[in-house]
């Protein structure tokens, strides 16, 4: 197999040098990479409803996904979410192999459709690029090095930047870009640090993410299976290979495949795809746009190398949505449906309390006991709510130290309160209490909590 590591000789590691091939699914992918480059880069700065279009504020617990808010209450989502994701991937996997790596996947849409095109535009395709790298340090070595990790280092930064801003918000981004370093050491250092990182990554680290660091890659060994569409070559028809000759007899004793290499040269990982299926494939599919190219040429049927499954290599059988298959679907489907259900049925308020830790009762004047308690509310909206907290039993009365009043919208409040209750309602130590979030007359929410009081036979 060619891959990424030198030869056992020596153990060293084996720089790539793709050709550069742009066929049909080249252009397809360039589109798909165009629209998510402009995503990614604009998503900081889109609004819907008010809100960013994600934000994954750790620091201060404020999450933002398509413009809906959540919190650290709304936790269970987050896991709901990526058990649905996880299981999509599976399902994904299994259907089409590892295609996401080759179309979707950031790394290889900044490696191949940014990086690896300074590199072309810069040091010309594979073979000046070898030749480049083999010759001593001259002036035409120095300026083309230089001017590429200029603008590796330019990129970088821009993707450091985008990328702080989805976990600090764009507000701060621009305070961080704006006002004086002093004020933001923390957050000028992090896109640093972030700038090294990714220029690191794409200069250097390249496509070992994909092939050793990215544990994805090695899922395909385990859920891959004998009607998976992935990238393969059709050995039935391309062997025995060989090069044209002018003896047509013998040409027809052969197969497709005229052994150009061409597949193995435009490859980003180095592998060789009639090796058949390995880890190192990414389904980028330049083998395919440039196989089409040969079998144009010397007019052969295209597809030589295409989206293929092992049976409908062998068994000449078209693709089947398996039993396997449909299981997962109805998985996923019900997955999809409980997120979607608890996503919409959320309130706009959430309201959390907690009895003061190590405190014991008080007997209060008027034949009442009381306890303490803090309360943490949050308004997941973008509006002011005026709020309060009524329990349920009218015999029990809340008595506020702090009083929770309006919440600005997207912010939380805390708010400390005693509740009491007539000591003649009390008949065990501990006494289940309900408590009502009201805004505007309407019940928000209602939590219990635990009173605890003396026992009265």
């Amino acid at each position: 197999m060619d891959g990424l590591l030198a030869g056992k000789e020596t153990g060293e590691r084996k720089w790539m040098y793709p050709l550069l091939r742009k066929g049909v699914l080249y252009k397809w992918r360039s589109w798909v990479s165009y629209f998510y480059l402009i995503i990614f880069f604009a998503g900081p700065f889109i609004r819907i409803n008010g809100q960013p279009l994600l934000l994954l504020n750790f620091m201060e617990r404020q999450f933002v996904i398509a413009g809906q808010v959540f919190w650290p209450q709304d936790i269970f989502l987050f896991v709901l979410a990526t058990l649905v994701f996880l299981v999509c991937v599976v399902l994904f996997t299994i259907v089409f192999g590892r295609v996401f790596c080759g179309w979707i996947c950031p790394q290889t849409i900044f490696m191949e459709m940014v990086f690896r095109k300074i590199e072309f535009w810069i040091e010309g395709d594979a073979g000046k690029r070898k030749a480049l790298d083999a010759k001593p340090w001259d002036k035409e070595k120095v300026i083309k090095k230089t001017g590429k990790h200029l603008l590796f280092l330019f990129f970088s930064f821009l993707i450091a930047n985008t990328f702080l801003a989805y976990l600090i918000g764009s507000e701060g981004l621009l305070k961080i870009v704006t006002e004086p370093v002093i004020l933001h050491w923390s957050g000028f250092i992090s896109i640093w640090v972030f700038t090294i990182i990714f220029y690191l990554v794409y200069s250097q680290v390249r496509e070992l993410v994909c092939t050793v660091i990215c544990p994805y890659g090695r899922l395909q060994g385990v859920l891959l299976d004998q009607n998976t569409l992935v990238v393969a070559y059709d050995n039935l028809r391309g062997e025995p290979r060989g090069k044209l000759s002018r003896d047509t007899e013998l040409n027809a004793s052969k197969g497709d495949c005229v052994d150009c290499g061409l597949c193995v040269s435009v490859c980003p990982t180095g592998i060789d795809i009639r090796n058949g299926t390995q880890m190192e494939c990414i389904n980028c599919t330049a083998c395919i746009d440039v196989c089409n190219e040969v079998m144009i040429k010397i007019k052969k049927p295209v597809n030589l190398v295409g989206f293929y499954s092992e049976n409908m290599i062998q068994n000449k059988v078209k693709p089947s949505f398996t039993g396997r298959m449909k299981a997962y679907t109805v998985v996923i489907t019900l997955l999809i449906t409980i997120l979607c259900y608890f996503i919409f049925s959320r309130s706009d308020l959430d309201m959390t309390v907690m009895r003061g830790a190590g405190m014991l009762y008080q007997e209060q004047p008027g034949g009442y006991v009381s306890n303490i308690y803090n309360a943490e509310i949050i308004n997941k909206t973008k509006t002011n709510k005026l709020i309060t907290i009524q329990p349920v039993d009218p015999a029990v009365k809340v008595k506020y130290i702090q009083a929770p009043g309006a919440i600005i919208g997207g912010t939380a409040v805390k708010t400390v309160f005693f509740l009491l209750i007539p000591a003649s309602h009390i008949h065990e130590a501990k006494t289940m209490v309900g408590l009502q979030l009201i805004q505007n007359h309407k019940v928000m929410q209602t939590v219990e909590t635990t009173f605890v009081g003396p026992v009265n036979n």
